[in-house]
């Protein structure tokens, strides 16, 4: 099979998503040709193309066992501004994978995955930049961060139920507290925060020290997608 570097207009939409075929791959017809500047790597074989690790996908569309709470597509987050057109989590494949596998580890315990923040657009990282100017917290924008690339996803735990592990802080919370390394804490929250870090490393993903909810997929690469359009469903 031979790699080659598409370049493709669009991330892949629910409307290629409607095209796709019964065995699993997509005409290149039916892709959605959008946003000129997003280069979305692809294999290809023959006339089909095929899904690599760091293609942007939506979560959805690949396990429907997460629970949402996509902060900065509402107002509950320290911008205090809704920055996101719609509550999707697009992430690349690769992370999309190892997050499954990870939410499954977390529902043999009684958990799931609650998402708080995935691809975040690098407008959006200059305006929280602006605010907190604090690379402990944020990261600096002419650098960029994991999540603008697709490997970085924010995260708690919920019980079956869908209530929150009691995790000692809440999200966008910018003091030690925060911090994996803070332990003047009750010991459940101590437990809480063990059980989620030890399983996301057993997955391959690291933590972000300043941030118990910060996870990075570990050897991520750097490819990063540029003016990408959301697709609300």
């Amino acid at each position: 099979m031979k790699f080659l570097c598409v370049m493709i207009l669009a991330i892949v939409s629910a409307t290629c998503r409607e095209n796709r075929r019964n065995d699993g791959l997509i005409n290149s017809n039916d892709l959605v040709k959008e946003d000129k500047t997003a280069i979305i790597p692809l294999e290809k074989e023959d006339d089909k193309i095929i899904l690599v690790d760091s293609t942007f996908v939506n979560l959805k569309d690949y396990s429907q066992d997460f629970v949402y709470d996509m902060k900065y597509a509402t107002e509950d987050n320290f911008l205090e501004a809704k920055v996101y057109e719609c509550a999707e989590c697009y992430l690349r494949l690769k992370t999309v994978k190892a997050l499954i596998e990870a939410n499954k580890s977390f529902m043999q315990q009684g958990y799931r995955i609650k998402l708080l923040d995935c691809y975040r657009p690098l407008d959006i990282q200059k305006r929280m930049w602006e605010i907190v100017s604090n690379p402990k917290y944020v990261a600096d924008p002419s650098k960029g961060s994991i999540h603008n690339r697709g490997g970085a996803v924010d995260i708690t735990l919920v019980d079956l139920e869908g209530n929150e592990l009691d995790m000692g802080t809440k999200f966008d919370y910018f003091g030690e507290e925060a911090s994996h390394n803070y332990t003047n804490l009750d010991k459940k929250v101590i437990q809480n925060r063990k059980t989620l870090r030890e399983t996301m490393q057993k997955h391959h993903f690291k933590i972000f020290d300043s941030e118990w909810w910060h996870y990075n997929l570990s050897n991520a690469s750097t490819f990063k997608l540029s003016n990408f359009k959301w697709e609300c469903k």
